[in-house]
């Protein structure tokens, strides 16, 4: 089996953003909680200052090795989609790393095709937080 479908990316004003967060922060990750409000934005944390939950899920790496976690309640509904971090402007959360630019990080999502659903059927499952000492 080849790579694995891609679930998630960054928008080019999203990597952009991200490698400016992580000159500024160190290396940082992405958290899609399933809450309301703020919580159902992906929020950006310096790395290691948010505890993944042994739940969570690891979507994937953006712009390099950012890694993108997902809590398992939101997964369980946008499993199906492929995601796409953009940026806009905007006050999102305090907590998020985004918040001083006047900036907030977003999800754009768009339905996995049959032919990719049949690829990540055949996938293992993705790593979780109970796998991983990220």
């Amino acid at each position: 089996m080849g790579e694995r479908v891609t679930r998630v990316e960054l928008t080019e004003a999203a990597e952009r953003l991200v490698r400016t967060l992580t000159e500024r922060h160190g290396p940082v990750m992405f958290h899609q909680s399933g809450g309301c409000c703020d919580g159902s934005a992906p929020m950006c944390y310096p790395r290691g200052e948010f505890r993944v939950g042994g739940s969570d899920v690891l979507l994937g790496h953006v712009a390099g090795d950012t890694p993108f976690w997902m809590s398992a309640d939101q997964y369980a509904y946008w499993r199906h989609t492929h995601l796409t971090v953009d940026v806009v402007p905007g006050r999102g959360s305090g907590f998020s790393l985004e918040g001083p630019e006047g900036v907030r990080f977003l999800i754009r999502s768009q339905v996995f095709t049959d032919e990719q659903w049949e690829r990540l059927a055949a996938e293992p499952p993705l790593p979780t937080g109970a796998d991983t000492a990220e």
